[in-house]
């Protein structure tokens, strides 16, 4: 069966291809009974929008390009679906591009995506230096929002959790519950992120123990680390990981019971993220959860506003969303101490 065009639907609806057009495109307003007799016989055609023409004749594509750092870390499928649901209730399609932590690759990927003609960029950068004149060069061109992690000032709108608000939850529990000789695991480099949550780290950890902020041991964001991390750090005897996320708390967690090392008697763990693996943990890991969900809407909106207004010059926004403490078993008060009890505890940062 051929396609049915929009000369179909108006001829089936008695009205003109302008008018049909401005109905299905929602472009300008038309009157009550026209807009339904044209949508009837849309309906009753089958007729389906051709998006390739209607690029060619708007120059606009209807996608947005969404570069990633890497998609192996849980914390970004789940961010992920909720920008696919937000964008597609706006009528926009997400092209993805998985970088793996390479600026080299994230350049190229970048290119490759302006090259098919999105009308938008989303960018979790993955690195704060090395991804910043690729970032700033694309966002010359097309409307472009960083999220979950940033390239410096003046390079573009972005979103992001507050990471110091988030450090700084964990510390006062564990402050709370009687931890003093606590250890920061985070990761190295220059990802905003992991840089926000050492230095909120460092700049909170003083008030339990004066020598708290020079414990520190950075590898990456991975299981792995996590395990090995635990090694640099067991002689000192800490009676908490603060992990940079729960990837490595996860592999704390694991190396710490091959160790004999009871979790929270012993030692507390918290991570960062509240991935679906720190809930199912045993124990439970004690985080800080981020809303995926707003990120994904703020990003959006911020999109959306650029896009409503193409070369307008507007200030660049920078939106920091509020984190939640999530209090699991895997740093619960040892006996004798008072402190936040409970598993599951959601406790917001206002």
């Amino acid at each position: 069966m051929a396609d049915v065009t929009l000369r179909d639907v108006a001829r089936a609806s008695g009205c003109s291809v302008a008018t049909v057009s401005r109905v299905l495109a929602g472009t300008r307003p038309v009157g009550a009974e026209t807009a339904r007799r044209v949508r009837e016989a849309a309906e009753r055609l089958g007729y389906r929008p051709n998006h390739a023409a209607r690029a060619l004749r708007s120059r606009a594509t209807g996608t947005v390009g969404l570069v990633l750092p890497q998609i192996t870390n849980p914390f970004y499928p789940a961010l992920v679906r909720e920008l696919t649901h937000a964008l597609h209730a706006e009528g926009r399609a997400v092209l993805l591009a998985d970088c793996d932590d390479d600026p080299v690759a994230e350049a190229e990927y970048i290119d490759d995506l302006l090259s098919r003609r999105v009308d938008a960029l989303l960018v979790i950068p993955a690195d704060e230096r090395r991804s910043r004149d690729a970032v700033a060069a694309a966002a010359a061109r097309v409307p472009l929002v960083l999220m979950d992690r940033g390239c410096g000032p003046g390079i573009a709108d972005s979103v992001a959790v507050d990471n110091s608000a988030g450090m700084a939850l964990v510390l006062d529990h564990l402050a709370a519950t009687g931890r003093r000789r606590v250890c920061f695991l985070g990761a190295d480099g220059t990802a905003s992120a992991a840089a926000e949550r050492r230095t909120a780290y460092a700049a909170g950890s003083g008030a339990l123990d004066a020598a708290a902020p020079e414990r520190v041991a950075l590898g990456d964001f991975s299981v792995e680390w996590g395990r090995a991390a635990v090694d640099l750090v067991w002689d000192a005897r800490p009676d908490a990981l603060v992990c940079a996320n729960d990837l490595i708390a996860v592999g704390a967690l694991q190396r710490l019971q091959q160790l004999g090392a009871d979790v929270p008697g012993d030692v507390a763990v918290t991570g960062f993220d509240d991935i679906p693996m720190a809930a199912l943990s045993a124990p439970g890991i004690t985080t800080v959860r981020q809303p995926v969900a707003e990120l994904a809407a703020e990003a959006t909106q911020l999109l959306n506003r650029r896009l409503a207004s193409p070369g307008a010059e507007g200030p660049q926004r920078a939106i920091r969303l509020a984190p939640e403490l999530v209090v699991r078993e895997s740093s619960a008060p040892r006996a004798g101490e008072r402190g936040l009890e409970g598993a599951s505890t959601a406790v917001a940062v206002s």
